[in-house]
């Protein structure tokens, strides 16, 4: 199966193609869209070794990298200004292209380095795990991590092209699928049940590029319509606000990001619960366990809550949570900042 998707963005239009076996003819495909006279591939320390050379031998014209530490503690300024000098080095104007390869943390980074360079230089996003295929590939969000929290300094910044091969998955541990599962996982509660239908299922993952394709077209219709982030986009941000806060009090190291999603999605149905909405909690519970996903949230509430105070969806006194009334439909729902803390210390 080979599907085409197409999102109109501020800068342009982005085409995300989803096909099996896609990144053995990439370069192909990439100079279909771009005409560069030089290319700059950004990776990192566990994708580089897999499919950096693949890639760079696809290209007649010259390519350079940079090859990042992996790991969400590297999504820093300091990485980015690296990967600045590097493209100096290189040359790079802003006729040429960046590609990012690899997953979410080298998608946010390369995509902020790239909307920033020489004030922008079109990107193509190659996302190599499930979670930037699914979600962080897609979208135009880039950026990087302060000590204060998650993704605090970036731009809106589309790739012109996204290019998604289900079969680089085959490399990825078991953990780390899971960890993108939770983002599949959260496409379903939001909008579209029958997802979770698919997920349930103990085969699930021979239909992961059904599975792929479903969630990235939910992103781009909702991405269409609010591509800054103040309105209905807002709704992807389900099981983040807590899950953001969990990632920040551990550091960056004791949770992945789709650890934390995972743990954030259940607070956030515990949440609607107390706010008198159907308890979702136990089968939600039930299909994260399945996956291989924590579901506790096991930090100090109050540790929690003040955490939650340096989100970006906080927005004066209130905070925006989306809470999911049923399986496939969810709502943004503004909470007092006091009361959510009577609610968060219930958790």
């Amino acid at each position: 199966m080979a599907e085409t998707l197409s999102l109109t963005g501020a800068n342009g239009v982005s085409e995300i193609h989803i096909e099996t076996g896609l990144l053995d003819h990439a370069g192909t495909v990439i100079l279909e869209t771009f005409s560069p006279s030089r290319v700059h591939i950004v990776s990192d320390s566990t994708v580089a070794p897999l499919y950096l050379e693949k890639l760079e031998k696809q290209f007649s014209l010259p390519v350079t990298h940079t090859v990042i530490p992996a790991g969400e503690e590297h999504k820093q300024l300091a990485t980015v200004e690296g990967i600045y000098h590097d493209l100096l080095a290189a040359g790079m104007t802003r006729k040429d292209l960046i590609i990012a390869l690899g997953g979410g943390v080298v998608g946010d980074i390369t995509g902020f380095a790239a909307a920033t360079f020489l004030r922008g230089v079109s990107l193509c996003q190659i996302p190599t795990t499930l979670l930037a295929q699914v979600d962080s590939s897609v979208g135009g969000k880039t950026g990087v991590d302060l000590p204060e929290g998650k993704n605090l300094v970036g731009a809106f910044y589309q790739p012109r092209l996204v290019l998604i091969d289900p079969n680089v998955l085959a490399s990825l541990p078991d953990s780390t699928f899971a960890d993108g599962m939770a983002e599949v996982v959260k496409y379903g509660c939001i909008s579209n049940k029958e997802i979770l239908t698919m997920v349930s299922q103990p085969d699930y993952k021979a239909n992961i590029e059904s599975i792929i394709y479903e969630c990235v077209k939910i992103k781009r219709d909702v991405v269409a319509i609010d591509e800054h982030d103040t309105g209905l986009r807002m709704i992807l941000n389900f099981g983040h606000t807590i899950g953001h806060a969990a990632e920040k009090l551990g550091n960056y190291t004791d949770l992945t990001h789709g650890q934390a999603v995972a743990i954030g999605m259940v607070a956030a149905m515990r949440l609607s619960a107390l706010l008198g909405n159907e308890d979702l909690t136990a089968p939600l519970i039930d299909l994260l366990k399945h996956i291989g996903l924590p579901t506790e949230l096991n930090y100090d509430r109050e540790a929690i809550f003040n955490a939650l105070l340096s989100d970006k969806k906080k927005f004066g006194a209130t905070i925006n949570f989306i809470l999911v009334r049923e399986a496939g439909r969810a709502e943004i729902t503004p909470i007092d900042a006091e009361k959510l803390h009577e609610y968060v210390l219930k958790l």
